[in-house]
């Protein structure tokens, strides 16, 4: 991991940096959200280099320290979070469905991020996952940070599976050391946050985890699940 320090953050997915030689550089920024509290000039960002030697981009921010927390930027990297926690079984809702499946096709145009499976019986358990990286005040994590229709489409999904018999779940990766709360954010997206409603109560398993983050090793994992306040 480089360490460097922001300039900007601009047209959503780059960023210009000042790397430790000084030199200035745009890097790839793999957060297509507000990223709210995290852009400021001046906070120490971590990069990594690009791994395809194609790459426009010589870097891949992936974490910021913001002086009161350290934040996980990459929103595909939620994904790979929850993988890591579902083969550890750390998840006990989760811990004893003996596959996993990732990127399930549900409908002509939805996909899912996971589903369990238990041969046995026949039975599945969907998970869509989200990265959640806003504070809404001290301690309290929020989602979404800006108006997300893709979101609103995978939660009725979920109530849908429900409804048709089956096990679904939604769970926010919170990539932040710094919370042990998660809210809905009703004023960013009130659509989003009463559709969450009413997945959740219709069926629809809610959780929010926080992590623990050493960005020197570019290490991120589940930690502990956060208090959902509603």
């Amino acid at each position: 991991m480089i360490k460097a320090t922001l300039i900007r953050r601009y047209k959503r997915f780059l960023a210009d940096v000042v790397l430790p030689d000084g030199q200035e550089c745009t890097v790839h920024c793999p957060n297509p959200g507000a990223m709210t509290g995290l852009v400021a000039a001046g906070m120490t960002v971590y990069l990594a280099p690009a791994k395809n030697p194609k790459a426009k981009l010589p870097y891949r921010w992936i974490f910021v320290d913001t002086h009161t927390a350290l934040v996980g930027v990459d929103t595909v990297r939620a994904n790979r979070i929850m993988a890591d926690a579902l083969a550890a079984k750390t998840i006990p809702e989760f811990s004893h469905w003996p596959e996993v499946q990732s990127e399930v096709t549900v409908s002509a145009k939805t996909r899912l991020d996971f589903c369990l499976k238990r041969p046995k019986d026949n039975a599945s358990y969907y998970l869509e996952v989200k990265s959640a990286t806003l504070c809404a005040s001290s301690g309290v994590a929020s989602f979404p940070d800006s108006v997300t229709k893709r979101g609103q489409k995978h939660l009725q999904t979920l109530t849908e599976l429900v409804q048709q018999g089956h096990q679904a779940a939604l769970i926010f990766v919170v990539q932040r050391n710094d919370c042990t709360a998660f809210t809905l954010a009703d004023t960013i997206d009130p659509d989003y946050a009463a559709l969450c409603r009413q997945a959740r109560s219709m069926g629809v398993e809610i959780q929010a985890w926080g992590c623990t983050i050493q960005p020197e090793q570019n290490d991120i994992n589940l930690y502990k699940r956060l208090e959902f306040q509603d």
